[in-house]
């Protein structure tokens, strides 16, 4: 039964294994250990929004049952990443017995990979020590800033973003349930915002919905602060045809108008720099050129200076 009033992240989480998009070959698996109640420790790396979490509280549900939040401790390890987190939290929880006939409670340690090195050192000592009475899962978006000791120890299982067609399944599940009409471009806007990010759709659309019940593909870009990508693309080749002048006072506006961070811009001009009708040569120096920009930005440098200095690259390139 879903909230109502509930954030649609929470809302429309998958309680079952058949509901989770996108990850048949892992869920198969994981099923398999759940039903025979024998479970390694797990190890789920990949990108945010693709259903770590929620496989975790469906193995949970599933093996614990009316119990599972009494056996399962779910921390963030991006908010608690010292090693003091692993001596008290997940030690005391590891400790004590699990409730029901499952031998063992689950820990699960969401952003796992931004643990300290002397915290994953003090976890593999954890996970070795209390095997009899707890499993840990832990989510990471990068396996290899895991120790390889842990990794050892674990079932490694690498999720994959959303595809398209899964995008659109979950935009379909929620425009019925929520009594949504979505315009096609819209539709096509969401998937290339989200990225295969499951919870940033939901975040998108239940923004979208509390302003109108028809989703244009206006209404995202403005809900998302992001450019159209057509409006990108007018910018750059602009630029290209030797107006920089024009393209500069352009991209100004859309940064005011929507709001947008230099770094947002620099991923949007990426991604159309490959759709631009110019040589490969030429869109490899500009990609290069990108990636130096951002960098800049990173450190500190002044974002609309350096997107200037991007731009003034176009134009070079447009009179070659």
């Amino acid at each position: 039964m879903r909230q109502a009033n509930a954030l649609w992240t929470e809302k429309y989480r998958p309680s079952d294994f058949s509901e989770i998009k996108g990850q048949k070959e892992i869920v198969k698996r994981v099923k398999a250990f759940v039903e025979q109640q024998n479970l390694p420790h797990l190890l789920f790396a990949g990108p945010a929004g693709v259903g770590k979490t929620s496989l975790s509280l469906v193995i949970a549900k599933k093996l614990f049952k009316d119990s599972w939040r009494q056996n399962f401790l779910d921390l963030n390890a991006s908010d608690e990443r010292g090693i003091d987190v692993i001596r008290n939290k997940v030690k005391d929880f590891a400790r004590t017995k699990a409730m029901g006939d499952v031998p063992f409670k689950i820990i699960y340690l969401d952003e796992s990979d931004a643990l300290t090195r002397e915290a994953q050192q003090a976890l593999r000592r954890t996970m070795e020590n209390y095997t009899q009475t707890c499993r840990f899962i832990l989510s990471a978006n990068y396996s290899s800033k895991i120790i390889e000791p842990i990794q050892s120890r674990c079932a490694v299982f690498r999720f994959k973003q959303l595809s398209k067609e899964e995008i659109y399944d979950i935009i379909e599940i929620i425009s019925k349930e929520e009594k949504l009409k979505i315009d096609e471009k819209a539709k096509e806007s969401i998937y290339e915002i989200c990225e295969g990010d499951c919870r940033k759709l939901e975040n998108i659309l239940q923004s979208s919905a509390a302003i109108s019940s028809h989703i244009t593909e206006d209404l995202i870009h403005s809900i998302a602060s992001i450019a159209k990508p057509k409006e990108i693309r007018g910018v750059l080749e602009l630029a290209l045809s030797n107006k920089f002048i024009e393209a500069r006072n352009k991209l100004l506006d859309l940064m005011l108008n929507y709001g947008l961070a230099g770094i947002d811009i620099i991923k949007q001009i990426q991604k159309e720099i490959l759709e631009l009708n110019i040589d490969n040569k030429s869109k490899m120096f500009l990609i290069d050129k990108c990636g130096e920009i951002e960098f800049r930005m990173t450190e500190g440098s002044d974002e609309f200076v350096q997107l200037e200095a991007l731009l003034s690259q176009f134009a070079l390139v447009g009179i070659k």
